[in-house]
Formats: structure tokens, C-alpha cells, sequence
């Protein structure tokens, strides 16, 4: 599906979009003709905690060399008022605010897998949270009003909230993952259906969106490949297969966001391949990577699985 021009003098704000997921949705919504307000900490001037060399001056970049417009900003999505400023800047620069897109997390560096609450990193484990929960509720907070202001029947707003894990995936604890992790992303969950009620009687869609084995920069960069040669890695890491590029997510949100009956998934988790069977997109190989029902029948260990039929 070519998105191009589809958002048209719409106004997006993906937060957390200095790399990965975030950074690929920012630029798929750009390309697709929204004006897209991309945020992150990590700057030029200054890396942040997480200590990456992307920065959301590339992420702008990028924007740009996609064909886009786009404004990227130092915002620190944890911080009332940073976030009180962003949204005044977006209104009084368009008026509007049609599509958010909370991607704001980064506490991977904090997670301790197969470690019980015990004996995990008790500040590494709340500082997940901070930056996982605390950042979603404090921007959603902040710009639903705008978006709440924009929306028409005729041309809903759209709240995306991006988590780790299908609604089915998540419904249990999720093994080896360690508490905390588990925690925010259950959480991004409820957030999401609380909101389904409360936004109940407004003409704005919240919902649930995970990729699946992204192969964002970290993970490249831990496997020693590029995007042009991942496969380079299967040798030693044959369920490496089953992965899938940043842009196959954001290809299908910029999709979802130009369809004026998004109203129905109102409340659901949705996959990239999800959402690239509803809305027709491929990943930039031109598979549809199923990451997700490969676990549900195989679960979390399938290095030894023919993935060919999840893709």
C-alpha cells in the first residue's frame, strides 16, 4: 500500500523517536504527508542515559531525506513541563494534533532477565517504570486535549500506545523477562484500556501496537551486521529469521492512521503483521514477517523452527 500524501495537513507528535521503532514511524508518517513532531533526548548537544549514538537531530534528518516535513525537538517525555511546552508549541504552530504516538521507553540497559524481584537492581527496576509508564501517562496526559479538540467524526484522532508483546502474549507472566519488564508492559496494556473507556464518547482511537524481533540499531549492532547484510547472522542465530526491519511498523501505522475507519480496532493490541494483512504493506523485503503467531505455536525457543511460513 503506498501511503503517500495520505496524511495530508495532518499533525502527528511521535514521542520517544530518536531511534528504532519510534524513529521508523516517525518517518513513515512524514513520508505519508503529516507534519510530524519527533522527540527523544538523545541530541547532538548531549547523549542521554542511554548512552547510543543516534541522536533526534538524525531522526529529523532522516525526515527530510524521506520527503517529509518534520520539526524534532530535545523533549524529556518524563518532565510535566517540557511536555506542557511541546504541545503548546504544536498548537500554537498548527492548531491541531491528530495522531500520537507514545514510543517513549528505553530501559532495556535496566532489565535483568531471569532475576526475581528480589534480587533485581531495585533503582534499575523503578527507573523502568519512570521511563516506560510515568513518560506515557504524563504526555498522553498533556496532549489529549489537543487531540480531543481536532477530532471530528469525520476525521477521528488516533493514539497509539507501542508496547513489547500481543495482548495474548502478554496475558501471562512473561518468563525470563524479570518483573519490571514485564510490569511496564503489562502496563502500556492497561493503559490502553482504560483509555478505551474514558475516550468512550470521543471521536479518538486509542489502541496497542508491537513489532516483533525488531532489528533496530542495538540489535544490529549486538550481532555485528547491518541492515543490508542481517542475514549474515542466521548462521549463529537461526531464529534470527523471523525479524523484521523498524519500517515494517511504521509502515503500517502511517496505514492505519490514513484510514478513516481506524475507529474499529478501538482498544486492541495489533502486531506489525497485524497490521500490514489489514492494511496491505510489506516490510522493505517485501515479506510480512509474523513474528507473533510463530511464538503462539512455538513459543519463545524456536531456533530450530522453518520460519519460511511467518513470512
Amino acid at each position: 500500500m503506498d501511503t503517500t500524501g495520505t496524511l495530508s495537513g495532518r499533525v502527528a507528535l511521535v514521542a520517544g523517536a530518536t531511534r528504532g521503532c519510534g524513529r521508523a514511524i516517525a518517518v513513515e508518517l512524514a513520508r505519508a504527508g503529516a507534519h510530524v513532531y519527533a522527540t527523544g533526548r538523545s541530541s547532538r548537544a548531549g547523549a542521554s542515559e542511554i548512552r547510543r549514538p543516534e541522536t533526534i537531530e538524525d531522526t529529523g534528518d532522516l525526515i527530510e531525506a524521506a520527503g517529509g516535513v518534520g520539526t524534532a525537538l530535545v523533549v524529556d517525555h518524563e518532565d510535566s513541563d517540557q511536555v506542557a511546552a511541546l504541545v503548546a508549541r504544536i498548537e500554537g504552530d498548527h492548531g491541531r494534533l491528530d495522531i500520537l504516538v507514545n514510543d517513549i521507553f528505553g530501559g532495556d540497559r535496566y532489565a535483568e532477565f531471569d532475576k526475581p524481584l528480589w534480587e533485581h537492581d531495585l533503582e534499575g527496576g523503578r527507573r523502568m517504570l519512570r521511563m516506560g509508564v510515568d513518560t506515557h501517562l504524563v504526555t498522553a496526559h498533556h496532549a489529549l486535549p489537543l487531540l480531543l479538540r481536532t477530532a471530528t467524526p469525520d476525521s477521528p484522532g488516533l493514539l497509539v500506545e507501542m508496547t513489547d508483546g500481543t495482548a495474548e502474549a502478554n496475558a501471562g507472566f512473561r518468563q525470563g523477562v524479570g518483573l519490571y519488564y514485564d510490569l511496564v508492559k503489562a502496563n502500556v496494556t492497561r493503559i490502553v484500556m482504560a483509555l478505551t473507556h474514558e475516550l468512550r464518547d470521543h471521536p479518538v482511537t486509542p489502541l496497542a501496537v508491537t513489532p516483533g524481533w525488531i532489528r533496530s540499531e542495538a540489535m544490529l549492532e549486538h550481532f555485528g551486521v547491518r541492515e543490508d547484510n542481517w542475514r549474515d547472522a542466521l548462521g549463529r542465530v537461526p531464529g534470527f529469521a523471523i525479524s523484521e526491519s523498524p519500517a515494517y511498523v511504521g509502515r503500517g501505522i502511517a496505514a492505519l492512521a490514513g484510514d478513516p475507519g481506524h475507529e474499529r480496532h478501538r482498544g486492541a493490541t495489533l502486531s506489525s503483521h497485524d497490521l500490514a494483512a489489514a492494511y496491505g504493506v510489506t516490510d522493505v523485503d517485501g515479506s510480512q514477517p509474523d513474528c507473533w503467531r510463530l511464538i503462539a505455536e512455538h513459543g519463545f525457543d524456536h531456533k530450530h523452527v522453518d520460519v519460511s511460513g511467518y513470512r
